[in-house]
């Protein structure tokens, strides 16, 4: 059993619906509903509040891989306000990751190099945000590949390889559930 969700969740869902969210196709339904699955997931496996608060808010400013956005980066006072400044902050470094930059260093030990997309920066987060946005990850993308067969065949094996080396930075809950769902993608798997 997760924790309970947090307090400005309402809110936070509000503002996305507000902002396009409940309107934008994405697997499994809408952009919200991936959203709320991702959080649901953060809380099932334990994740701090912010943690949660952040998954939801994930794509806020779009992502690597969705090129939609919410709200512009320069609007992040906006969000800050609404969520708080720590998940606020996790939200911003996920959405900045350069994946093409980050994902090859991630299980190659601490510290990790991160490439803000949106800046062209180096810089390297603190372990505790390294691990925050890791198991957003595999709450995103493990909702991402439930919801469709075609992106799960093309980049199963690839984030099972990713989960797999960076198994040391998520937790014993999200790491099961990488374990158990790509598990046909593990080398050797059925």
């Amino acid at each position: 059993m997760g924790r309970p969700a947090p307090a400005r969740w309402p809110r936070a869902e509000k503002f996305l619906s507000d902002r396009g969210a409940a309107r934008t196709a994405h697997p499994g339904g809408t952009l919200l509903d991936h959203l709320h699955r991702v959080t649901r997931l953060l809380s099932a496996w334990g994740a701090d509040p912010d943690v949660q608060l952040a998954g939801l808010c994930h794509a806020a400013y779009g992502t690597d891989g969705f090129d939609g956005s919410l709200l512009g980066i320069t609007e992040r006072g906006v969000l800050a306000e609404l969520i708080g400044d720590r998940a606020e902050a996790l939200v911003y470094l996920y959405a900045s990751c350069d994946r093409a930059a980050v994902y090859p260093g991630l299980g190659n030990g601490l510290p990790v190099s991160f490439h803000d997309r949106f800046t062209g920066r180096e810089h390297t987060p603190a372990e505790a945000d390294v691990r925050a946005i890791v198991e957003i990850t595999a709450a995103n993308e493990l909702d991402v590949l439930a919801h469709n067969v075609g992106l799960a065949e093309r980049h199963g094996p690839d984030l099972y390889r990713l989960f797999a080396r960076s198994r040391e930075l998520l937790s014993a809950p999200a790491w099961n559930a990488c374990s158990e769902q790509l598990a046909r993608y593990a080398p050797g798997g059925s």
